[in-house]
């Protein structure tokens, strides 16, 4: 294990130049002091997770320290936000201080959020306040925790310096860990600045460092554009399968890798709906939970618009066309597996579609039912579960379809079943509600909620005693809180 001081550095990005970033310091918060830390992306390092508690973990990740080897950078890129185009945004409250490797040769980026005003801060203060700090930290972690492709985060630091949105509060900054933060925003802003030379520059960088086996084909450029369709139908496919709300699907928040990247208002459904939105500044409701599988593929078709100097429309047209069938045979597969099904039938599609009409008329809970679905026989499960349905009838004449279905896989053992199921089905997920206690707890000063909510979300497949409470349905006000963007 390493300590802080032995992290080793090679900041492939920056060496790229001014014309991709800008070298900008942090702007150092007062006071800084750890709010929480994650030992599993410290490992990521190979860093001793008894770093975390030492003085000089709070004085790096909070703007006081820099190493000697990093060169904090502000990227510049662009974007399209909610359907229209804005031709510069950037890092505007975050820096990239350098990339890491760690001993098994794997490249991190640290990436500072709420590091202070950069050039691309539009009028902003550059801050983050401690609340949106937490719920990307949480989130990070919990996705991760559940095999949804993800940004990872260190550490949140929390400080005195007081920030202004609706009201005062208290900057933070949170680490982020990725291997790259290029976005679908980054080739977007040299083909509409007609930067060639530059755009050529990136994809050649992006290729080496991040699909080298595309450099290997025929068309190196098409081959990557492939797999980024590829990774995002199969990201999304995630999303829909254990209910995850992004909230701010603009082009400038998607990755060029494939993960879940820039937590902004997102949220977990607790009531099934598919017209759920989760940002309460998406009045017309373009990124709600249905949504989500159709934005997914307008966003790779902005991407494929940037990459046209690169790869023929007939082309990228051909392999936007991959996208939907590998979305569907990806969430197929993981829904099949949340029902306990090992073998596939033509008729699935629309036994699943039926069971989420019918959790939708009726409110049900969308995790704890697939959950508690796994806890006994088919027949006893569906008996208990009948009951949170309005129309029973319905909810009955689906239950016969499931058990018949089940029984064609043939005789199960039923402990195997229902460990095999419950390795699929969370019995903990992040509710906003759960965040939003953690945070009031820790803007009075107190971080045990927030440390406690990590380690029960850091393994929410298996059983933990005393944590019961986090296991269950949410209060009314709970359904209800209004997340924006700058939360």
């Amino acid at each position: 294990m390493k300590a802080l001081d032995e992290l080793t550095f090679d900041n492939r990005f920056a060496r790229l130049g001014d014309a991709f970033s800008t070298h900008v310091l942090p702007e150092p918060i007062a006071a800084p002091r750890l709010v929480v830390a994650s030992p599993a992306a410290m490992a990521l390092l190979d860093l001793d997770p008894a770093e975390a508690e030492t003085p000089v973990f709070a004085e790096l990740f909070g703007g006081h320290k820099l190493w000697a080897e990093a060169e904090p950078r502000a990227m510049v890129y662009s974007g399209h936000q909610f359907g229209s185009y804005n031709p510069q945004l950037g890092d505007g409250r975050g820096l990239l201080l350098g990339e890491v490797y760690n001993n098994a040769g794997e490249h991190w980026d640290l990436h500072l959020k709420g590091a202070g005003q950069t050039p691309y801060s539009r009028m902003g203060d550059g801050r983050a306040v401690l609340r949106s700090s937490i719920r990307e930290f949480l989130a990070s972690e919990a996705l991760h925790a559940l095999s949804i492709p993800t940004t990872r985060a260190l550490c949140v630091i929390g400080s005195d310096t007081p920030v202004w949105r609706e009201k005062q509060e208290r900057a933070a900054m949170v680490l982020r860990l990725s291997p790259s933060h290029v976005r679908f925003g980054h080739f977007e802003f040299f083909y509409y600045t007609k930067r060639p030379e530059q755009q050529k520059e990136l994809g050649e960088h992006v290729l080496a460092m991040h699909f080298p086996l595309c450099l290997e084909q025929p068309e190196p450029y098409l081959a990557m554009f492939r797999e980024i369709v590829e990774r995002n139908a199969e990201l999304i496919a995630k999303w829909q399968a254990y209910g995850f709300c992004h909230g701010v699907m603009n082009t400038d928040n998607m990755s060029i890798l494939g993960i879940t990247f820039d937590f902004g208002p997102f949220a977990f459904l607790d009531d099934f709906d598919a017209h759920f939105i989760c940002n309460h500044s998406d009045d017309q409701g373009r990124y709600s939970f249905s949504n989500q599988v159709p934005i997914g593929q307008w966003n790779l078709s902005a991407l494929a618009q940037a990459l046209t100097p690169f790869i023929s429309v007939e082309a990228l047209r051909e392999t936007l066309g991959l996208y939907l069938p590998l979305f569907q045979a990806h969430y197929l597969d993981l829904m099949r597996r949340r029902l306990g099904l090992t073998t596939a039938e033509d008729d699935d599609q629309k036994l699943l579609e039926h069971l989420l009409q019918l959790m939708q008329n009726s409110g049900v809970d969308y995790s704890l039912f697939f959950r508690r679905l796994g806890d006994e026989s088919p027949e006893q499960a569906l008996a208990r579960l009948r009951d949170d349905f309005v129309d029973i009838k319905g909810f009955d004449a689906w239950g016969e379809l499931y058990i018949a279905r089940v029984a064609r896989e043939g005789e199960v053992d039923q402990e195997q079943r229902r460990t095999r199921m419950h390795a699929v089905n969370p019995l903990y997920i992040l509710r906003n509600y759960l965040a939003q206690k953690a945070i009031d707890a820790a803007e009075s000063g107190d971080y045990s909620e927030v440390r406690r909510l990590h380690a029960v979300l850091s393994n929410p497949f298996e059983e933990q005693p005393g944590m019961e409470s986090y296991a269950e349905r949410p209060p009314e006000w709970g359904k209800h809180l209004e997340i924006s963007c700058s939360s």
